[in-house]
């Protein structure tokens, strides 16, 4: 997008195209796999505070870490292989600002049966299962919390999961948002719109979410928002 902006070229090659859906694919789904493993990172945390550095060692973090980039690695390129056997005519204009899956398999002039087949199975892998261990790991979280007799304890457990439970919500709603939207209108314009919802949106948020854990960083934001409310 960024590319498209600068150089006032919108214009991509087929390589290219497959190349962009494999890399996006990818991305997300190893975003999905590291949001329940950081889920599971909380729950250690706060129901297991003692444990907590024998639990989540440095080889344990690692090895989710690849896990997670392996798994979303393998369906990438599984997406990308099958996407390679489908026939496309020439000179084709993609109604979006990037080689997304379910626009570029609108375009293709064979069957797209097992392609769609596959998005439906792995988004039930990559979203049900993550999302299953999110609220399992947070169950047990939530009633830890809720036991906690002081009201310092439970501040600091929420500052501890706030940032990812942020980041959650906003991943999540979004890519429901998306879902909801390509379902209910079939305008090209709606779906490109609502996809930088899920695929920009968050990526830039992320960075301010968890720095908002600092100190520093909380004093500077309620500094700007006292002068933005005194000039107002």
């Amino acid at each position: 997008m960024l590319v498209n902006i600068l150089r006032e070229d919108q214009s991509i090659t087929y390589t290219g195209c497959l190349s962009q859906v494999c890399f996006f694919i990818d991305f997300v789904g190893m975003e999905n796999c590291l949001i329940a493993v950081m889920a599971y990172d909380c729950y250690v945390a706060i129901c297991h505070p003692l444990r907590y550095t024998v639990i989540m060692n440095p080889h344990l973090c690692a090895l989710l870490v690849l896990l997670s980039l392996l798994l979303s690695s393998v369906v990438a390129l599984l997406h990308t292989v099958v996407l390679l056997h489908l026939s496309f005519c020439t000179d084709l204009e993609i109604p979006h600002f990037f080689c997304e899956l379910a626009q570029v398999l609108k375009l293709a002039c064979s069957d797209t049966f097992i392609n769609n087949l596959m998005v439906y199975l792995v988004a039930f892998l990559f979203a049900g299962v993550p999302l299953s261990g999110i609220i399992f790991s947070y169950i047990p979280i939530v009633s830890s919390v809720l036991r906690m007799p002081s009201p310092g304890g439970k501040h600091k457990a929420f500052s501890t999961c706030g940032s990812h439970l942020s980041v959650v919500s906003l991943f999540y709603v979004t890519g429901l948002g998306v879902y909801i939207s390509s379902s209910v209108t079939d305008s090209s314009r709606d779906s490109a719109v609502a996809s930088v919802m899920y695929s920009v949106v968050p990526q830039m948020l992320n960075p301010f979410i968890y720095s908002l854990r600092n100190r520093d960083m909380k004093a500077t934001v309620r500094m700007l928002m006292g002068r933005t409310a005194s000039v107002m």
